[in-house]
């Protein structure tokens, strides 16, 4: 394998990123094969002992980030593995050809659109607060929501003591025992959909992932995965840079 730049290979392994690890090496915290090493300095993966304050650091490194989108099924995991047993989503990009991490979080009730990359760079950039990709979500509630309602859940409100920033919520359709709604977040607090709905008497019956920025997940299949092109790549790593208006479906 072709030599890397040591803050790329450090960034790959998905502890830290690319700034942070610039600040690392100049720091003195870490080595390559046993000497400080300098920013600039170049290692071959899986041939140099690369350490951070003297831990091993070891990328599943390839010369290229593959970037995959999958259509997580409801009842699976977002983990690499569990201890008890249960299916996560590494169970189903096995053929992938490299391995894979989630960016980020589906609940486990929750289905639809799930970002996974080797590149430990861009998983950085896609969970860090200052990078609020809007995420686009379809929510089946039970019953029928009333237009105020509706209205009532894109304000701004109060969920475990944080005021979240304001969900640009719409009403897609009203069917026969239940509403489908649209709903935009600009940031990933933990359940936040659920405990939303939760404050007005909500019942959430299903909650989808449709699309991350403008990458949408279309008619994937449930359970399988797509790569993303480079276009798609550098439009996930600069959003927000020229403001996000950049469109990769």
């Amino acid at each position: 394998m072709e030599p890397v730049r040591l803050q790329k290979y450090l960034s790959s392994a998905g502890i830290t990123s690319r700034r942070k690890a610039e600040e690392e090496i100049e720091a003195g915290h870490v080595t390559v094969n046993g000497v400080r090493a300098k920013l600039g300095d170049k290692i071959e993966p899986g041939k140099d002992d690369v350490r951070l304050n003297g831990q091993p650091i070891v990328a599943e490194y390839e010369s290229k980030p593959v970037v995959i989108v999958l259509n997580k099924p409801r009842g699976v995991l977002t983990a690499m593995s569990d201890d008890r047993g249960r299916v996560c989503v590494s169970d189903l990009v096995t053929d992938v050809g490299c391995r894979v991490y989630p960016c980020g979080r589906l609940d486990y009730e929750s289905e639809g659109m799930l970002i996974m990359t080797n590149d430990g760079e861009l998983a950085n950039r896609l969970t860090h607060p200052r990078h609020h990709i809007p995420k686009t979500y379809h929510v089946s509630v039970e019953g029928t929501v009333p237009p105020e309602t509706v209205k009532a859940l894109g304000r701004p409100m109060e969920i475990d003591g944080y005021k979240i920033r304001p969900v640009e919520v719409d009403l897609i359709a009203l069917k026969p025992g239940y509403t489908v709604l649209s709903m935009v977040l600009h940031e990933g607090r933990n359940r936040q959909i659920r405990k939303m709905c939760a404050k007005f008497g909500l019942k959430v019956l299903n909650l989808k992932r449709i699309a991350i920025g403008d990458i949408r997940l279309g008619l994937l299949k449930e359970g399988s995965w797509k790569k993303l092109n480079r276009s798609q790549y550098e439009y996930l790593m600069h959003y927000g840079e020229n403001g996000g208006e950049r469109n990769e479906k």
